[in-house]
């Protein structure tokens, strides 16, 4: 049984991943802006907050970075609202590495610590799409900055890896999109016990197919 952290866990796919954790025999933690229903509080707009709110998240194994926004409304390359960029980057790219750095005392504690990041197949660079520009582009640097974590942490012995969840059916993803949050929540939990070391720094979609940055 592992210890497992999941932030946004009020909802979509953060909700459906308490439920599936448990199903699995695992002991979920959830966050959520206010900590309601036994979640920690925890807000992720000023990553320097971060270390603070976490201290006493207890015993760890393994990390799942799912909290994440889809903001700004104004995001093309022509019309942007730069601070909204700033906030979906402080959130979906910097939040994470920050919850990383905060928790990373705890997973070194584990016999079997690892990072999981949620990100999109919004951030495939071979996209020459406009519209939600901001959202892709702070997933294609969360995807960056987790290479380059997965890279100072293999030493450690300490796997960091990235899923792609699909377009799934969620408040973010709207009812016509394709995927099941549970079912994606059941290949995101699978993932995270198969993660071996050999598997840092990749990507991979919720299915347990490697892909393409």
């Amino acid at each position: 049984m592992a210890r497992v952290l999941i932030t946004g866990a009020n909802r979509g796919i953060g909700a459906a991943l308490m439920i599936a954790a448990r199903a699995a025999g695992h002991d979920p933690i959830g966050t959520t802006r206010d900590g309601q229903n036994g979640t920690i509080a925890l807000t992720l707009d000023d990553p320097d907050t971060i270390a603070a709110q976490l201290r006493d998240v207890g015993p760890l194994d393994v990390l799942i970075n799912n909290a994440g926004v889809i903001s700004p409304k104004r995001q093309s390359p022509l019309d942007m609202d730069f601070g909204g960029f700033a906030q979906s980057l402080s959130i979906n790219t910097l939040a994470p590495l920050a919850v990383a750095q905060a928790v990373l005392p705890k997973l070194r504690d584990s016999a079997a610590p690892k990072i999981l990041s949620l990100s999109s197949q919004m951030a495939w660079m071979g996209y020459r799409k406009p519209d939600r520009i901001a959202y892709r582009a702070s997933k294609a640097a969360l995807n960056k900055v987790m290479q380059g974590l997965a890279t100072e942490l293999e030493p450690e012995g300490i796997p960091v890896a990235l899923v792609d969840p699909g377009w799934v059916r969620t408040d973010m993803g709207g009812p016509e999109a394709d995927e099941d949050p549970a079912a994606v929540a059941r290949g995101i939990i699978e993932i995270a016990e198969k993660l071996t070391l050999c598997d840092t720094g990749k990507f991979f979609r919720f299915t347990g197919e490697e892909r393409a940055f």
